[in-house]
């Protein structure tokens, strides 16, 4: 029976890529630096280990792993989080570098599989080359060169696979949504200004299908872009304030040019307190007013996930971030 090693076990992707394993019959294996939460979580057949991957041996990571077919990587850190300048720095620390070395060491681990949480983001600055994303943005830029290095360590040995992960929705035991933070956008507001553009979306669930298919049909250094369903930021804010149960609120569509200056004002406070955004707020706003849209039908069908209801599963994160 394979057996694979997710890395993020404890958080919403990989308990969820977890769950989805045990389903398909694979043996499971994880790391928590939280025994409690470790405990409370992982189902027994899980292997558990304590500690922190990050501070162990190569060594120590070659042990841990012997057994292993593949490897998940379900960690990293996303654009939500605002270091101090420059945000390059950060985000090539905390996702470029450990990338790196646990794609070299799960190789001389003999592990044959390597799936790696990406962003969407890659995508769309690869296909919005007007805007210069790569070359302006943190955060795209350093989600490139995490796929690109984790690839060419994979080698002719290890076939290593990327997902572009658009908007999640789900939920999970002991867990904020991280959608708590749109809720001040909405909450008590009689009017929602938005912009003209919308996004791919996906729940959770789909993301550990896709993760297990990426495992079983992936091909060696591709990137995969999924997608559940594409939706307008409209209909997007229109959901939460449903959730809310603020009816008569108005999801107000406005031009970027009335949008934009607050969103640039925004990065102007933030460069003065010695900050900067993954991708900068002024950057955010010529994206959301475009439509980052895919085509599910070009990954579905490769990777095996199946559809899901995506406005339940909105409906769910809201009401539970409002809960928590």
């Amino acid at each position: 029976m394979a057996k694979t090693f997710v890395l993020g076990g404890t958080g919403l992707l990989g308990f969820q890529t977890i769950k989805e394993l045990l389903a398909k019959g694979y043996e499971v294996k994880t790391i928590a630096r939280k025994e409690k939460l470790m405990n409370q979580l992982m189902p027994e057949e899980v292997e558990k280990h304590l500690g922190d991957i990050n501070t162990l041996s190569d060594q120590k990571i070659v042990e841990l792993l012997r057994g292993c077919d593949s490897f998940v990587y379900a960690a990293g850190v996303d654009e939500r989080t605002i270091p101090e300048t420059p945000a390059e720095k950060f985000y090539y620390e905390q996702n470029v570098l450990p990338t790196q070395r646990l794609a070299r060491v799960s190789k001389r681990a003999n592990v044959k599989k390597f799936v790696i949480h990406g962003s969407y983001h890659v995508e769309f600055a690869e296909k919005w080359q007007d805007l210069n994303l790569f070359e302006t943005e943190a955060y795209p830029r350093t989600r490139k060169l995490q796929e690109e290095i984790a690839f060419m360590e994979g080698g002719n040995e290890m076939d290593v696979m990327a997902l572009r992960l658009p908007y999640i929705f789900g939920t999970m035991p002991g867990r904020t949504p991280l959608w708590k933070m749109f809720l001040p956008q909405v909450e008590g507001k009689d009017v929602v200004p938005v912009l003209q553009g919308g996004t791919a979306m996906v729940t959770v669930k789909q993301v550990a299908e896709a993760t297990v298919g990426a495992l079983e049909n992936g091909e060696h250094k591709k990137s995969y872009a999924i997608c559940g369903e594409n939706m307008s930021y409209a209909e997007f804010y229109k959901i939460i304030a449903e959730a809310l149960e603020q009816e008569d609120t108005e999801i107000k569509v406005v031009p970027l040019e009335q949008m934009k200056p607050s969103f640039q004002k925004a990065d102007e406070k933030l460069a003065y307190e010695g900050k900067e955004r993954a991708i900068h707020a002024a950057q955010t706003a010529e994206m959301q007013n475009r439509g980052a849209y895919l085509d599910p039908q070009e990954t579905m069908p490769v990777l095996n996930y199946q559809e899901d209801d995506i406005k339940e599963a909105i409906i769910e994160s809201i009401k539970k971030a409002v809960n928590c």
